[in-house]
């Protein structure tokens, strides 16, 4: 029944050539559009070595304007290509340097650091680097969460620490470790000197999001039947909210946790259990009773009408995603989807799956395509192997340094290319008139020589020959 209906739902089919690559597969394509993507630059300069190389030193500079701009360099090269190279030669310094940033820039920065430290991440994939990273930027992230509560900032932060964690955490200590530091930034542990600050929907969506990109890589996440009944309690009030990218965030969280919280598990564990079952069977009851809410309020959203001022494009994501939702929490179809990447097709068929994608999505912006198609951590995260293909004139595409050294008529290949023509003119004129100087091999054939005297003498000879006839 309902689940070819999910399946057409979800046939997005996006090509690397699509101007729509920022799009979500599903309904979450309406989340987090506070954060500005830099563009991608398909045309590679040759110097781009040379600029990172640039960038990376002016972020020692002192005015935080031109650290600003050389962050927005090393997120352009990243975002539009693999830089191996440049992060086997300077790691270390590209890491300590965005840190530092981290610690002491202005709000620009701070944001633009944490996609760099992300994009690095993602870019060295499983590796030691990788595990460095997280255990160097993590102090830093989770400062920076303290000390202030700017939107755009801290949904950089948290973003940054979702992806250094799911890429360098090897222990599930270290996931668990990052989703508390997530949750904490709507429900913060209050003390003598802390004061409780109202969360934005913007932050309330980039937590959301980011704790459940982790929940999904954090295998027998570790927690009992109370956390997961708290964490339910909480998206659940978020279905009621006025924002509907908070609405469509904790959409998504509730779905994955009842497609992974395996509560029928706890269930037998409680019948079976003898010695103070009875706190375990009300959670257990609690719980149930929670998904029966949130069952009649996803029944709700997925027939929600247009209010005024209500994008139609948003409510249709938001309509569509609650319908799969619905679809699955009543007959336990997980939305399947897929979509092009070059001439290649990338399926999900879980929500797990579908929550990485969209962040994935969402993180990488337009280089999203470009890694898809390159970077080895995302094919084993995701089960995708590109087809390499070489169509005809894709072989190389020139920079434009290449152009202008080879296809501009001032090049100096054509101005080679025009001397070269005139000598041969030349040469063919006075053999012509010259028949002596016909009966000498041509200077072409010096490379033959294997003596360099004799090339130097039979070069002499052949200039002595053709200076005496253009006097005669």
């Amino acid at each position: 029944m309902g689940k070819r209906s999910s399946q057409r739902r979800h046939a997005a089919m996006l090509d690397s050539n699509s101007d729509d690559d920022n799009s979500s597969v599903s309904s979450s394509s309406t989340i987090r559009s506070d954060r500005v993507f830099l563009p991608v630059n398909e045309e590679v300069l040759p110097e781009k070595d040379n600029l990172l190389d640039e960038a990376l030193d002016a972020l020692f500079e002192k005015r935080s304007s031109t650290r600003e701009k050389a962050l927005v360099t090393i997120i352009e090269a990243f975002n539009s290509g693999l830089q191996h190279e440049f992060v086997e030669k300077k790691f270390a310094t590209m890491l300590h340097q965005c840190i530092a940033s981290i610690k002491k820039g202005s709000t620009k920065e701070i944001s633009l650091a944490s996609h760099a430290i992300g994009l690095l991440a993602l870019t060295v994939g499983s590796s030691d680097y990788a595990r460095e990273i997280l255990e160097d930027s993590v102090p830093a992230l989770s400062q920076s969460l303290k000390s202030g509560a700017d939107p755009i900032r801290t949904s950089s932060i948290l973003e940054c620490l979702a992806i250094v964690t799911f890429v360098g955490g090897n222990a599930q200590e270290d996931t668990e470790k990052s989703m508390q530091i997530m949750w904490q930034v709507v429900h913060p542990k209050l003390g003598s000197n802390v004061v409780a600050i109202k969360p934005t929907p913007t932050i309330i969506t980039a937590m959301v999001s980011a704790w459940a990109f982790l929940l999904t890589s954090a295998d027998n996440y570790r927690l009992d039947l109370k956390s997961w009944q708290d964490s339910i309690s909480y998206l659940s009030t978020l279905l009621d909210k006025e924002d509907r990218s908070v609405r469509i965030a904790a959409g998504e969280a509730l779905a994955l946790i009842f497609e992974i919280g395996n509560f029928e598990k706890f269930s037998n564990s409680v019948d079976s259990s003898t010695q103070d079952g009875n706190k375990p069977r009300e959670s257990l009851l609690h719980i149930q009773g929670l998904r029966a809410k949130v069952l009649n309020q996803v029944r709700s959203l997925s027939a929600e009408a247009g209010g005024k001022g209500s994008a139609k494009k948003d409510l249709n994501s938001q309509r569509n995603l609650f319908k799969d939702i619905l679809e699955f929490l009543e007959d336990g179809y997980s939305p399947e989807s897929s979509m092009k990447i070059g001439g290649d097709s990338l399926q999900t068929s879980s929500w797990s799956q579908l929550v990485q994608l969209n962040f994935m999505k969402h993180f990488l912006g337009g280089g999203f395509v470009k890694h898809m198609q390159d970077n080895e951590f995302l094919h084993d995260v995701f089960g995708f192997t590109p087809k390499k293909k070489h169509l005809p004139g894709t072989e190389h595409q020139m920079s434009s340094g290449e152009k202008r050294l080879f296809k501009s008529p001032n090049s100096v290949l054509n101005k080679a290319r025009t001397q070269y023509l005139n000598k041969q003119r030349m040469l063919s004129q006075v053999s012509n008139q010259c028949p002596t100087l016909s009966l000498l091999p041509h200077p072409d054939i010096l490379h033959s020589f294997e003596c360099i005297h004799l090339r130097k003498m039979y070069c002499g000879i052949y200039m002595c020959i053709l200076l005496i006839f253009l006097h005669l």
